[in-house]
């Protein structure tokens, strides 16, 4: 549907929710939807309109309304709670119209306080905020900002995952709004099919209001970030498989390790992010030890912190500001092992011809481990990823996470992550360790993610749409996220 007809359901949204709900452009309220956004590239999408439910009751009227078949049939629409997913239309509606979930960000903890309930436009650091006090977390999102409703549809990685599992493993329960405006909770004892789905399924079912979390006891973290020269690849692959390996791996243990190229600084180097969620006072862990002990960078000492998750969250924050650069992330999944390791430093050096003369370029390729620990955490088969059904052995997401400053370069950047990305994929293959699961949270909007989680996954989440949205509209109508393939599932 055109403008017009998303005008004229703005006018309509204005009647049923009152006009300090619906932000039209040029006012206050639209300009700072805009600038909330993480990237530039999502910021740069103007919808005819922002709408901002404040309730639960709100989102089903709005749902309602923007479904309905009358006045030209439904129209287009966006969901968005944190606004970190970079890509354009990810999180908001060109022509559309974008429901801004932030008003609906409770956080509140259970009498017993084994579990919080979280309303979807929340963003992590208000739920550590609010549990870090009291000596309890979650396995929630690394970096402050980030919303609690796409990370946890997405899968969810968090510091706490090889010892909790994936994010959407801890959901207990989501409350969700329908095509239909009907509103209903889905978990173990109702609508199981679309508590499974949900895990992972991403944005194809309906719009989550809430979600009921697990909480833990958790104390400080350790953290510490430190670079090694290029001349350490071979004794970084080796350490790291060691490392990574599911019989040698500490499920306190959550880290990455990959390679950066600064532009400014004309310079290349190893970076290792390592945190460990169980430290006996400030001592360093002895599981780090083989990492800390290669040579480091002479100028760059470690930086190390012992500290709870907000301050861990915040922290994140200071490595990619919003809208401070350009942002994209793409990414593949493979099996650890020294060679692929090795293999995947060779594709990242070899990426660098492909960037000549990008401005303000920082090129980062990070691994981050999933453990079997992580994957079939509470059952193999509990969310739609379709991992723990086909492995038991270590698992790595490969990120590429570029920034850079000219809009004018945007295509060369993303030309080079794809064809990285594909590098990587066919070393993978040929050295035997290549797994179809493609992160939903790092994936560029090119990839094919639900095909990764298996035929007979599709399946479900074919048949669960079918009763869910019948009409497909949140398949056919909302435009972001990664939608579940049509047919038969390959």
């Amino acid at each position: 549907m055109g403008d017009s007809t998303s005008l004229h359901r703005c006018e309509t949204l204005v009647s049923l929710l009152g006009a300090d709900k619906v932000l039209l452009p040029g006012s206050t309220g639209y300009n700072t939807s805009l600038s909330s956004y993480f990237s530039p590239q999502a910021a740069a999408v103007h919808p005819v309109c922002f709408v901002t439910p404040q309730t639960v009751t709100d989102v089903s009227t709005v749902v309602k309304s923007l479904a309905s078949p009358d006045n030209g049939g439904p129209c287009d629409f966006a969901v968005r709670s944190g606004g970190h997913t970079w890509f354009a239309n990810a999180n908001s509606a060109p022509g559309g119209i974008t429901i801004d979930m932030r008003g609906l960000n409770s956080v509140d903890l259970s009498a017993d306080k084994s579990s919080v309930s979280v309303g979807t436009g929340a963003t992590w650091d208000a739920v550590y905020g609010k549990l870090d006090p009291l000596g309890l977390s979650v396995a929630g999102g690394r970096v402050a900002g980030v919303g609690v409703g796409g990370l946890t549809l997405g899968g969810g990685i968090s510091y706490f995952g090889p010892r909790e599992g994936f994010t959407c493993n801890q959901a207990t329960s989501f409350e969700v709004v329908l095509a239909d405006g009907s509103v209903v909770e889905a978990n173990e004892k109702q609508n199981a099919d679309l508590w499974w789905g949900l895990r992972g399924g991403s944005n194809n079912f309906g719009i989550v209001t809430r979600v009921d979390l697990t909480t833990f006891e958790q104390g400080l973290l350790w953290s510490s970030m430190t670079l090694n020269p290029l001349t350490e690849v071979d004794n970084q692959a080796k350490i790291y498989a060691e490392l990574m390996a599911a019989e040698n791996y500490d499920v306190n243990a959550s880290f990455l390790t990959g390679w950066a190229f600064a532009s400014q600084q004309g310079l290349s180097v190893t970076l290792n992010q390592l945190v460990y969620t169980r430290p006996v006072g400030n001592e360093t862990p002895a599981f780090y030890k083989p990492i800390l002990d290669l040579p480091a960078i002479s100028n760059a000492s470690a930086t190390t912190v012992v500290a709870n998750m907000s301050t861990l969250a915040q922290n994140s924050v200071a490595l990619q500001q919003p809208q401070a650069a350009r942002y994209m992330t793409a990414t593949t999944t493979f099996v650890p092992t020294e060679a692929m390791i090795r293999a995947t430093y060779d594709a990242f050096n070899a990426s660098l011809s492909l960037l000549q003369n990008v401005t303000g370029l920082m090129w980062a390729v990070n691994i981050e481990t999933l453990p079997p620990q992580l994957y079939t955490h509470r059952g193999a088969d509990t969310n739609a990823l379709g991992l723990g059904k086909r492995r038991n052995d270590t698992l790595v997401v490969c990120l590429v996470s570029p920034s850079w400053s000219d809009a004018a370069q945007d295509e060369q950047v993303y030309s080079a992550a794809r064809s990285l990305m594909a590098d990587i994929e066919a070393k993978a293959k040929n050295l035997g360790v290549y797994d179809p699961y493609i992160y939903l949270d790092y994936a560029a909007p090119w990839q094919e993610v639900i095909k990764g989680y298996g035929a007979e996954n599709i399946k479900k989440l074919q048949d669960l749409r079918k009763r869910v949205d019948p009409k497909e509209v949140f398949t056919r109508n909302v435009k972001g996220g990664f939608k579940i393939p049509e047919g038969q599932g390959s």
